[in-house]
This record gives C-alpha cells, structure tokens and sequence, in this order.
C-alpha cells in the first residue's frame, strides 16, 4: 500500500482504491479482495490524519484526469474510519464527478460489502436517519 497524503498527485492511474490503513490487518480477506480489483491501493488513517487533508490531497490527483475509477474501503463500525466515505460528498461540493466511477465499501467478516452513496449521504443526517428509523 501506498501512504495516500506522501503520493505525488501526478503519481496515479486509472482505477485507485483508498483504504482505512487498519483494513488490511483487521480484516485480511476483504483486502484481498480489494488487491483483485486493483493492486493501485492508497491507505490512510484518519485517526492520525484530519479529513480535510484527504480531500484536498484527493482533488488534487483527480484534477490530473487519469483516474476513472475511485474506490474506498474501510472497516464497518469504526468512528474514524466512516469519514472516509464522506470524501465522496466533499469532493462532490468541490468538483465534477461525471466521468468517474465511485464505489463504496466496508469489511464485514472478511467481506467487502457495498454501500450506496445515498446511506453515506443519509447517515451524515441524523435527523433524517431518525425519521427514516420510525
């Protein structure tokens, strides 16, 4: 893996996946997993780093117009590790996301299991997770 904030922008390719740097400890079969789809696989750890340092490293290497594909993973349940996924969002605010293709994943029993945007976008809600709830 790759350290995603000390990768040069211009040092990526067309499908990068970035991960919760725990995910390949924590949950080894789901990183292999990952490794399939594509061996371009950048971690960081957001426990360590602030979020908004991700996003602006990540437009960064978007704004270089190689990547097609944007991948994250994380492991389910952790505090941390969950605003990975609101990357997404951020980005979205920030830039066109058109012509790329972005998937969300967390590791469950050693299983990539796929979220959509709109359960990123809505547990960002709580008061809208609450009416969702009743």
């Amino acid at each position: 893996m790759k350290d995603l904030l000390k990768t040069n922008c211009f040092d990526v390719e067309e499908t990068m996946i970035i991960v919760g740097s725990c995910i390949q400890n924590m949950q080894p079969k789901a990183y292999e997993e990952l490794l399939k789809i594509c061996n371009n696989i950048y971690e960081v750890c957001l426990e360590k780093e602030h979020l908004n340092m991700v996003v602006t490293k990540v437009i960064g290497m978007l704004a270089r117009g190689k990547i097609k594909k944007l991948i994250f993973a994380t492991v389910d349940k952790s505090p941390h590790c969950i605003q990975l996924h609101y990357v997404v969002k951020e980005l979205e605010n920030a830039i066109s996301l058109d012509n790329i293709e972005i998937i969300n994943y967390v590791a469950v029993d050693d299983k990539l299991v796929e979220i959509p945007i709109e359960v990123i976008g809505i547990s960002k809600n709580l008061s809208k997770l609450k009416e969702k709830l009743k």
